[in-house]
């Protein structure tokens, strides 16, 4: 279990609690499916520079909360915000844009582009998407800059042998470590992980858990889905346990896996401590 950041210490383990500098705050966030509450959240904050796990049973609306702070669905009420700037109403390749970014349980890698075509589609103020800037080929030193920081990306992710293979030849595996290396192209402050190790053989999960931390290292908050508690415990510094579509609980892993309200919404009953 990774140590608690020195951010976080002395931090209430309480749904709601103020962080000591959070990068995204969501208020009052109301969606609904017909009359099912997909998600009800009142307050959260995200800590800037950690990485904070989204737990819960299935059906918890997690997923729907990532799509609706990406820009990917719209809420019936609330507003969140990323480095104090509305994302309300904005469409997801602006909030991408403007620094959050997120990717999928399934991932949506362009399968027909090769793997750095894919990572230069990512890539932020392209020139030469606007008719003066082709025109005038001013695109040209960008591009050239684009490629260089796509490959070293590529290189980091283990993925510079595959530059030239087509995305949709590649593994689940090597598909979810794109996804990741094309969220960095963007320079994002937050990256959001949909259940990146979900259906990952162990030796690949290894090293996308590996990419994770290098991401908190280099300056990048994480949030993440995941369901398997272990990979949870191993680099969470923050843990964040939605039931039925609210916050039921927060706090350091070991805390959280405790936590009766947490037991309760994963096994329905006061059974003992989630291993």
């Amino acid at each position: 279990m990774p140590a608690e950041p020195r951010s976080l210490r002395g931090v209430p383990a309480e749904p709601g609690v103020a962080k000591p500098d959070p990068v995204l705050v969501v208020d009052g966030v109301r969606r609904y499916f017909g009359g099912l509450r997909a998600v009800e959240i009142d307050h959260l904050e995200i800590q800037r520079g950690t990485i904070t796990s989204l737990i819960g049973p299935n059906g918890a609306g997690k997923t729907t909360l990532f799509n609706v702070l990406s820009g990917f669905d719209l809420p019936q009420q609330g507003h969140w915000h990323l480095n104090g700037g509305p994302l309300v109403g904005i469409s997801a390749f602006r909030v991408a844009r403007l620094g959050l970014v997120r990717t999928f349980q399934l991932t949506r890698s362009l399968a027909r582009l090769t793997v750095l075509e894919n990572m230069l589609v990512a890539a932020k103020a392209q020139i030469g998407e606007s008719l003066r800037g082709a025109l005038f080929r001013r695109w040209r030193p960008l591009e050239e800059a684009n490629t260089t920081r796509a490959l070293q990306t590529l290189e980091r992710f283990g993925l510079s042998h595959m530059t030239g293979d087509y995305a949709g030849s590649l593994s689940g595996g090597q598909r979810k470590l794109l996804e990741m290396a094309r969220a960095l192209m963007v320079e994002p402050a937050v990256v959001m992980l949909d259940e990146p190790t979900a259906g990952v053989n162990p030796a690949l999960k290894q090293s996308l858990l590996i990419h994770i931390k290098n991401l908190r290292d280099t300056g990048v908050t994480v949030v993440f889905i995941e369901h398997d508690m272990d990979v949870v415990r191993e680099i969470s510094d923050w843990v964040v346990c939605m039931s039925e579509g609210a916050v039921i609980a927060e706090g350091p892993s070991a805390e959280v896996a405790r936590n009766p309200a947490v037991i309760d919404a994963y096994l329905g009953t006061h059974h003992g401590v989630i291993s």
